[in-house]
């Protein structure tokens, strides 16, 4: 992978972190405000705003337009990263996709029912969705606190629970708390998320098509009496994600050399675009949205909603009320119960076929960190309660983020005390995991360093005149010293058409291995890439070495030049565009690669990879 990429999933994780830090700060600012001065507290949002003149215009109260209409770009950022999870991620495995569904179904009907249970009787027990949902910034905030304490697989997996979580919570809110549906207007909706469908089928990049598109479906949502904010969640999983093409890699380096000879308005408008059309729509508009999201729209709908009055009184009547109990039982022990209840009855209907991708133990952390209620909870709530029942329901929602806190730091805890072996098996599981690299391994094809038996390998697609290969060598260096139970496959990925040298450069290694001497040019060439001239590389030759004659013959005649092809053949076959990209036992990395987070990926890989040894044996022994 590209710096730019690991770049892009730092932003991504650094975003996410920050972001559940600052709706922490709303929460806490939402509090203050609304027990220093209720009064202007409630002022503030029932301010009207209005759009449009004379008899066509929208009128709605600051309230509103935060929950029904910036919330929209909520879900339209969670409704892209399921795409990009689905198309590029975990949910390529159609399997977890089912098991997901079951799982998100699972995780929200137990709640629900115990929500039933304990309102029984009672004109609350209308109010069962608030129980229901678990807030996306929040579980992923608490899930980074535990760092790599837990493994990092989980995070997809809390991911997909979450994204059938929000889905079906959008179809309650449509169904069960809208008011009555006006079905013109429902199929006006219907049919500009048909257009948008048909715009992206066709490879139609204009976004302004796809933006007005997406307001006539808002509005009309609003207009048949169903909440708006499903229009973000439909339209952004419409929007396809895949990894740039080395062809639109190529045009955009071509379109900038243009602009580099001749810096005129138009040429840098075209290479502009180039640049743009190489990556994948869903990557450009998260990146474009998630920061306004996450630091922006989410933490305003907290200060705009999570304001109520915490009297002592009031807390003792909150939590002697049912509503407050079904939304804390429900969503403290309905998730943990529901999650691993429903993905265990999956398993054993499906005779094993259908298996997490995480131990069982990580599930179990995954339903506890489910646990976390806020958003979409308090979305339901406002449309469900008023007056002191939605006072009751905050302060249920917001007891219930301490609470899954708890939770899972208690279920960690435990698993943390079990032995070595069993805790790896309990957080990673023993299934295969999805491999990203379409070629395996071969001693017999593949430039290998250390041990053939080695527990984990890793492969990188690298550029002898890449500086980012250059950069990332002494990294891979270390880190076979410090692991003698890795080893290390390097695979050719000459960028020609930003690097001259690199092909010549990638020759040059072959001729040396036809001499058993790869690894030592191998070696030279990273350390001296701005030195790759014919001359220079003769001069390497006899650094090392080699025969002469025979090494420029192997030049002149190009010998090397189909085994380097073969690797930039199993580049496209992997979806590999840009160097280095790095393979961990046949999953793409997709972070850093300094010595600190491919460690960390290494030791992640290992654990698996025992794990899943100790489960064949563990099976083996059970069938004999």
């Amino acid at each position: 992978m590209s710096v730019q990429g690991a770049g892009r999933w730092r932003t991504f994780v650094q975003t996410e972190t920050g972001s559940a830090a600052l709706l922490l700060v709303a929460v806490v600012a939402a509090l203050l405000w609304a027990n220093i001065d209720l009064h202007s507290y409630e002022a503030v949002w029932r301010t009207h705003l209005t759009i449009g003149l004379d008899a066509h215009h929208l009128s709605l109260d600051l309230h509103e337009w935060i929950n029904a209409g910036l919330m929209s770009l909520f879900f339209f950022v969670v409704g892209l990263e399921a795409r990009r999870d689905f198309d590029m991620g975990e949910l390529r495995d159609r399997r977890w996709v089912l098991l997901s569904v079951i799982a998100g179904l699972g995780s929200m009907i137990v709640p629900a029912l115990i929500y039933v249970a304990v309102n029984a009787g009672h004109d609350s027990v209308h109010g069962w969705g608030t129980a229901m949902s678990t807030d996306t910034a929040f579980a992923l905030g608490i899930l980074a606190v535990f760092g790599s304490r837990l493994p990092a697989s989980l995070r997809a997996f809390m991911l997909s629970l979450s994204v059938v979580d929000d889905l079906v919570a959008l179809v309650v809110i449509a169904v069960f708390y809208s008011e009555s549906i006006h079905l013109s207007a429902l199929f006006v909706a219907v049919g500009a998320l048909l257009a948008i469908a048909l715009l992206r089928a066709a490879g139609i990049r204009n976004g302004a098509y796809c933006a007005v598109l997406s307001v006539v479906v808002w509005l009309a949502l609003h207009e048949a009496g169903v909440d708006p904010v499903v229009t973000g969640l439909a339209v952004g999983a419409l929007v396809v994600a895949y990894p740039a093409p080395r062809e639109d890699l190529e045009q955009a380096s071509r379109l900038f050399r243009l602009f580099r000879e001749q810096p005129t308005p138009e040429l840098q408008r075209t290479a502009a675009r180039g640049l743009s059309a190489a990556i994948s729509p869903n990557e450009r508009l998260e990146q474009r949205f998630l920061p306004w999201v996450s630091f922006g729209i989410v933490p305003l709908f907290a200060l705009a909603n999570a304001g109520i009055e915490l009297s002592g009184p009031k807390l003792a009547g909150a939590f002697t009320s049912p509503i407050t109990l079904g939304i804390v039982c429900g969503c403290l022990v309905g998730k943990i119960v529901g999650t691993v209840g429903s993905m265990a009855a999956a398993h054993l209907l499906s005779h094993g076929r259908l298996r997490p991708n995480v131990g069982w133990g990580s599930v179990s952390v995954g339903g506890a960190i489910a646990g976390a209620a806020f958003t979409v909870s308090l979305l339901i709530a406002s449309l469900a309660f008023e007056g002191e029942e939605l006072d009751e329901a905050r302060i249920g929602i917001l007891a219930t983020l301490v609470g899954a806190f708890a939770v899972s730091w208690a279920v960690a805890g435990v698993i943390r005390l079990l032995p070595a072996a069993r805790r790896a098996r309990a957080l990673l599981g023993d299934t295969d995991p999805i491999t990203d690299l379409a070629v395996a391994v071969s001693s017999r094809h593949d430039r290998i360093r250390g041990s053939e038996t080695a527990v984990v390998t890793v492969v990188e697609y690298g550029d002898f005149e890449c500086p980012y290969c250059g950069q990332a060598e002494p990294t891979v260096r270390d880190l076979l010293g410090n692991e003698s139970d890795v080893r290390y496959v390097w695979r050719h990925l000459p960028l020609t058409d930003v690097h001259p040298n690199a092909q010549l450069a990638a020759e040059a290694s072959e001729a040396a291995a036809r001499q058993d001497r790869f690894w030592e040019m191998h070696d030279l060439l990273l350390k001296r890439q701005d030195a790759l001239s014919v001359q220079d590389l003769m001069g390497y030759a006899r650094e090392i070495g080699l025969d002469l004659a025979r090494f420029r013959d192997d030049l002149e005649h190009h010998r090397g030049a189909r085994r380097v092809a073969e690797d930039v053949d199993s580049a496209d076959l992997s979806g590999v565009s840009g160097t280095p990209t790095f393979f961990i036992n046949g999953r793409r990395h997709y972070g850093a690669y300094d010595i600190a987070a491919l460690t960390s990926a290494v030791e992640q890989a290992r654990q698996r990879a025992l794990a899943g040894r100790a489960g064949a044996t563990h099976h083996e022994t059970a069938a004999g």
